[in-house]
């Protein structure tokens, strides 16, 4: 059974408040019964340098790039120390040229739905800043080049880089997410991913909280339990009587307000054992944004993105 596995135990980590969750303008205050607008979500890593010269600026530029961005109303910007920690977690080192597997698996971990990154280097007098837009759903690249002299310093370069890239994510959204599959469209691919193999029993038991408060009803625990149904698995009520046992924890938190919309981040961790091997333990966990009028539907919202994603994999991996 393999399911993403992350190699050792990772505690819970709380998120950290996402700058600037916003909106288009044209919704807030003209119809507040409109549906909620999906914010992209971004995380931008740290430039390679190629010079003892620019040893450092990677990070500046990084930062400086996703300082620019939160100013984009259609975007939510991962916060840079909780990405670093994940990339540390998880012993992934990126910077500068990142793999369409990399930017998936940091989407996985993050929510990011784009990735960020680039390289710094001397060309004779002149400085270039060479940054790339990444889909982490399906591997598209985008690039684009900025340069700058020693003396003007590199802030002009990563202003010009942060107005092409607003413009490339705003023009190409559509290749940079992956076609939404339907309810029955999915069920039916991962019916078909499952055919011809034994569907074990399964337990499923990931209690939630938004913020403090312990919430009944948990919504990844539902949404995984459903995915697993509707593919052909048993539930049962009890691990003793399961062949798998999924446990674990989920929780949101409000990422931010714009007009009479809410932003919320949720993040669900799971581990996974079987009957077969019970000294064998396997660990997934997957990040999710989602927006509504209302914070704690919000929160629901992002915890069943998450947990829809998780139950995914889960439908395929436990299959033998």
């Amino acid at each position: 059974m393999k399911i993403n596995p992350i190699i050792r135990p990772v505690a819970p980590a709380m998120f950290t408040l996402i700058l600037l969750a916003c909106l288009p303008a044209s919704i807030f205050g003209k119809n507040p019964n409109a549906p909620a607008y999906q914010p992209l979500t971004v995380a931008v890593l740290d430039f390679s340098t190629s010079t003892e010269e620019l040893k450092g600026k990677g990070g500046e530029a990084a930062s400086l790039l996703a300082g620019l961005l939160t100013a984009n109303e259609n975007l939510v910007l991962v916060e840079r120390a909780e990405l670093a920690s994940v990339l540390a977690e998880s012993e992934m080192t990126l910077s500068g040229t990142v793999s369409a597997e990399s930017a998936a698996k940091v989407g996985q971990l993050t929510g990011a739905k784009v990735l960020v990154t680039g390289r710094m280097f001397a060309s004779g007098d002149e400085n270039y800043l060479v940054t790339k837009v990444i889909s982490a759903e399906t591997g598209r690249v985008y690039g684009q080049t900025a340069k700058y002299t020693e003396g003007s310093g590199f802030g002009g370069a990563v202003e010009s880089a942060a107005r092409q890239i607003s413009q490339q994510l705003a023009e190409n959204v559509g290749e940079l997410l992956a076609k939404t599959e339907s309810a029955d469209e999915r069920i039916a691919r991962l019916r078909k991913s499952v055919a011809g193999k034994t569907l074990q029993k399964v337990f499923v038991e990931i209690p939630e909280e938004h913020l403090t408060r312990r919430v009944p009803d948990p919504a990844a625990q539902t949404e995984i339990q459903k995915i697993l149904q509707d593919v052909g698995y048993t539930l049962v009520t009890s691990s003793e009587a399961a062949d798998v046992v999924i446990t674990g924890e989920a929780f949101s938190e409000a990422a931010g307000r714009r007009g009479g919309l809410v932003s919320c981040r949720a993040r669900v961790e799971i581990k996974i054992t079987s009957k077969e091997s019970k000294d064998r333990l396997t660990i997934d966990r997957q990040t999710a944004v989602a927006v509504d009028l209302a914070e704690n539907i919000a929160g629901k919202a992002a915890l069943q993105s998450a947990g829809s994603q998780i139950g995914d994999r889960l439908a395929i991996a436990l299959a033998k």
